[in-house]
């Protein structure tokens, strides 16, 4: 496993890390869940990422009773969670200075963690001053609540907003974007944010680097069953891998198989392999409801030191470098 900075701060997460999405609850109870975070761990991960509106909360719960059993020393393991959608009252959602704090404090207990190492704000407020969530997050972090801030789809204007109302008031800035990102969802990482990796040290912890499931290449001829998309409240998926939409896409996969034969590896490894070969990217985060998928995707940090550049320029030939973006469903 490789450890990268977050941005230019001085912490280190793994390049590969394991995210709770749509699994811990929908497909996993707290045993699988330990199987799986135990195969990651076993593999070098140290960032395990979450949110307050991943299964309403069960996916914090879970991960928190995996953690509390795990013996892990708690320096050794990075957790995030993301504030902003936390229930339906008009107070439970949005980055007001309440909501954060609040938030913030009913995540820790269904973590059972005294501090979170990474908070989010999950999606910007645009009904709340940035000031206002800048200095909710500054309190969080001075009460010991969390060590970094950060954003997760945010436009790159708001997050400058925020560093500049951070240093304007001499307040702690934010550190680190979570954005989607993968071969076919690029525009925000490799254009939009581009300024602001040199300019306020931006780190980034990417999600949905196989766009949910697609780039595995399994959907290439239609859905199959026992899938995510089945599961009752995930149904949105499956206009993400199947219809006249995702054929172009499907149809670049196809092209890109010949390349993943000649490493010696699946599509998704070469999927997460080539997210890994951003020098932005802090890390990748993945995601699995068996441990052998998490041992499938950890083998990626192999086929990444295999692209080189005439590799890179070969998957760049066949991708073009049109993005085509997808909804934001998360």
């Amino acid at each position: 496993m490789e450890y990268r900075f977050l941005g230019n701060s001085g912490l280190k997460v793994s390049a590969l890390s394991f995210g709770a999405w749509v699994t811990f609850g929908p497909q996993m109870n707290e045993d699988k869940a330990a199987e799986c975070m135990n195969a990651a761990w076993e593999a070098g991960v140290n960032f395990f990422d979450n949110a307050e509106v991943y299964a309403d909360g069960v996916a914090e719960q879970i991960m928190g009773a995996v953690l509390s059993k795990s013996g892990w020393k708690r320096s050794d393991f990075v957790v995030s969670t993301k504030i902003f959608w936390g229930g339906e009252g008009p107070n439970v959602r949005g980055l007001s200075r309440k909501h954060v704090i609040e938030g913030t404090d009913a995540a820790l207990a269904r973590l059972q963690l005294d501090y979170v190492d990474l908070i989010f704000c999950h999606r910007p407020d645009f009904h709340t001053p940035v000031e206002e969530t800048v200095r909710a997050m500054n309190h969080v972090i001075n009460q010991g609540k969390a060590l970094y801030w950060g954003t997760s789809e945010w436009p790159a204007e708001r997050i400058l907003e925020a560093y500049h109302v951070a240093r304007r008031e001499r307040l702690i800035p934010p550190q680190m974007e979570q954005p989607q990102y993968n071969l076919f969802h690029r525009d925000r990482v490799e254009r939009e944010y581009a300024p602001l990796y040199e300019r306020i040290g931006l780190g980034t912890t990417i999600w949905s680097p196989l766009a949910s499931g697609l780039l595995t290449g399994k959907y290439n001829d239609g859905v199959p069953p026992d899938t995510r998309t089945t599961i009752e409240g995930y149904e949105w998926l499956r206009s993400r891998v199947a219809g006249a939409k995702v054929e172009e896409t499907i149809a670049k996969l196809r092209q890109l198989a010949p390349i993943a034969e000649e490493l010696d590896c699946t599509m998704a490894q070469l999927a997460l392999a080539w997210c890994l070969a951003n020098p932005n990217v802090s890390t990748v985060i993945t995601g699995a409801s068996r441990p052998e998928q998490v041992e499938e995707n950890m083998k990626a940090m192999e086929v990444y030191e295999r692209l080189t550049p005439e590799v890179l320029g070969r998957i760049e030939a066949i991708v073009d470098n049109k993005p085509e973006q997808e909804p934001d469903l998360r």
